[in-house]
């Protein structure tokens, strides 16, 4: 495949199968967001957005989320973290994006 055949998008199951054509989010959700369903809330919005990763709670009372997936799944999950529907309260959402790795087979919570 020639890098114009990539571009083009003649493969269309290539951004899929690879974990570099998508994002990584890593975040730290504050507030009130432990024993309100917030994880569970999580995993079902990441399905919803067809993410792969992970979402525990921390010792510290804030919420930990790493999502893989398409850039605009990405910012969907962001917005949600950020927005009323989300439970519990949240006061502060921190984040970092970085390539995919492919390492989560599917979205869980721990």
């Amino acid at each position: 495949m020639t890098p114009s055949d990539s571009a083009s998008g003649s493969s269309s199951d290539s951004a899929a199968a690879s974990p570099l054509a998508g994002r990584r989010l890593t975040a730290r959700i504050t507030g009130e967001v432990q024993a309100v369903g917030f994880r569970y809330r999580t995993l079902q919005q990441a399905n919803r957005l067809g993410l792969t990763g992970v979402v525990s709670n921390s010792s510290d009372g804030s919420v930990h989320v790493v999502a893989e997936g398409g850039p605009a799944e990405i910012a969907g999950l962001l917005q949600w973290l950020r927005s009323p529907a989300a439970p519990g309260t949240v006061t502060g959402v921190e984040e970092s994006l970085s390539a995919a790795t492919g390492e989560f087979p599917d979205f869980r919570t721990d």
